[in-house]
């Protein structure tokens, strides 16, 4: 049980005594039988900015934190997000793998680095500097999670703009290099190529990536690496460049499309892709930032093969325990998954307790966990357990069921719930609380007949329920360590979240 305003934070409860009457609780049944979608995992994204703090503890502390997060028999976190060249936050100066002076080219790459040095020595550079190594330990901790990759922007070469920031779009129908040969010399064969040659770089460390992206929020061209794509382009990219590029090496990997708010889908995807560019494309991703959030289904039913990962949500802030568990709880945990949501990968899993680093010099900012700048220590935010609940207690691999729900959106009505089978049979449940008083809530597989166990979910919290074959993992979060929070006054002026305010479905 965890309460939205932490008064409890997983609290173990007994097992309920079964009985024969649901009486006035809020009746959840679930139905093993209604079979939904494959659930993937959950975890947050490891920027140069989270791994610098996690890599810069001693290597006891990085080693608690990582196990606690990631290891199977603890938190075991199953997915992560990471940025394809340099993204806000950062430790580092802005970067891509291949830059070059302005006004040249390097139509074959022969410059592309994912940095200098071996991974964590004093003098690496780029993501060998802090995020490769950090990621190699996540792997060695648990070597299923899931890897997805995004980039911000191209090498400024690559766009119009010959700028890293402010947007810009890729030089498309121009040419670059020797020839007019459309596999090798236009820039987006060129840049198709890059994305191969990142991957193989990654791979020569032992880092597989499971997915990636054409491009960090298409449509915002903000003060840090970011790139303009239109809707069509993305489809013709993926399909004509991309996908066939990855298709004579990496195969198996998969490209998810968009990659941003959901404001900007207000017609039905398929108005602007046609089914075979659809096929380049194995998954829809998407930000919780702008709504309407319904706006999902212009992606989702257009195209239901595409399987659905909600790739950023940053961290709250100075919001209210029912604000906040409306988000991470209600919308993101409940509603989104109950909409065929397969995976969840929130913002930055790890900042300081000054909102830090970054490069626009934005204070107050929040990460899945707090990291003391000086001594390493740490403490967990709401995020946190709600990644959690997911990590813990449900199996990568299982599949969403039936349940009944009382909330139509996560944020009104009574109590919403979301229920997974595991591959062994085992079941396991979410129950979510939008009010803010206690709820009685009474559950009942259905295939057990009348027999209903009772238990009070808190405000804007959530309990999570097990029904296994086996043994459960009963695991605790590690206690939070003391230190000061947010020491300077809040700076978001200059690294604020799109759509902050907007928490309705309509």
């Amino acid at each position: 049980m965890t309460a939205g305003d932490l008064s409890e934070k997983r609290t173990h409860l007994q097992t309920p005594t079964p009985q024969t009457e649901p009486g006035e609780a809020a009746k959840i049944v679930i139905d093993p039988s209604d079979k939904r979608q494959e659930w993937l995992g959950a975890g947050a994204a490891i920027t140069d900015a989270a791994a610098s703090l996690i890599w810069k503890q001693s290597k006891a502390q990085r080693s608690a934190l990582l196990h606690e997060l990631f290891d199977p028999k603890e938190g075991n976190f199953s997915t992560i997000r990471i940025p394809l060249g340099s993204c806000e936050p950062a430790s580092q100066p802005y970067y891509t793998y291949d830059d070059v002076p302005f006004g040249e080219h390097d139509a074959s790459l022969s410059k592309f680095s994912i940095g200098e040095g071996e991974p964590d020595a004093p003098d690496a550079t780029k993501d060998l500097k802090y995020l490769v190594p950090v990621v190699q330990e996540i792997l060695q901790i648990n070597p299923a999670v899931k890897i997805m990759a995004s980039p911000w922007s191209a090498p400024a070469w690559m766009k119009n703009t010959g700028e890293l920031k402010m947007g810009g779009h890729l030089r498309f129908g121009e040419y670059t290099g020797n020839g007019y040969d459309k596999e090798k010399d236009t820039f987006e064969s060129v840049y198709a190529r890059y994305f191969v040659k990142y991957l193989e770089a990654y791979r020569q460390y032992g880092i597989p990536i499971y997915a990636i992206t054409i491009q960090n929020e298409p449509s915002n061209a903000a003060a840090w690496p970011a790139m303009i794509w239109k809707i069509p382009e993305l489809a013709k990219f993926g399909y004509e460049y991309l996908r066939p590029a990855l298709d004579k090496t990496f195969p198996d990997t998969k490209i998810y499309f968009w990659d941003g708010s959901l404001n900007i889908l207000n017609k039905h995807i398929s108005d602007e892709i046609t089914p075979e560019q659809a096929s380049a494309f194995d998954g829809f991703a998407f930000h919780t930032y702008d709504g309407p959030y319904t706006n999902l289904f212009n992606g989702s039913r257009s195209y239901p093969h595409w399987k659905l990962a909600m790739t950023e949500r940053r961290c709250f802030i100075e919001e209210t325990p029912e604000d906040a568990s409306h988000i991470m709880f209600g919308l993101i945990g409940n509603w989104l998954v109950r909409q065929g949501l397969n995976m969840i990968d929130l913002w930055n899993m790890a900042l300081d307790e000054r909102g830090l680093p970054n490069m626009v010099g934005s204070t107050g900012r929040r990460g899945v966990v707090t990291i003391d700048h000086t001594t390493g220590k740490v403490q967990r935010n709401l995020e946190y357990y709600m990644l959690r609940n997911f990590g813990q207690d449900v199996v990568p691999g299982s599949t969403v069921i039936g349940s009944s729900s009382y909330t139509q959106d996560g944020y009104t009505g009574g109590v919403g719930s979301v229920a997974f089978l595991a591959p062994d049979g085992s079941i396991a449940a979410h129950l979510y609380n939008p009010t803010g008083k206690p709820v009685e809530a009474a559950v009942l597989v259905y295939v057990r007949g009348s027999i209903w166990q009772h238990v009070t979910v808190p405000a804007w919290g959530t309990v999570t329920l097990h029904k296994a074959f086996g043994s459960v993992n009963e695991s605790t979060p590690r206690e939070d360590e003391a230190f000061k929070l947010n020491p300077y006054p809040a700076n978001l002026a200059d690294d604020e979240a799109p759509g902050k305010g907007v928490n309705k479905l309509d």
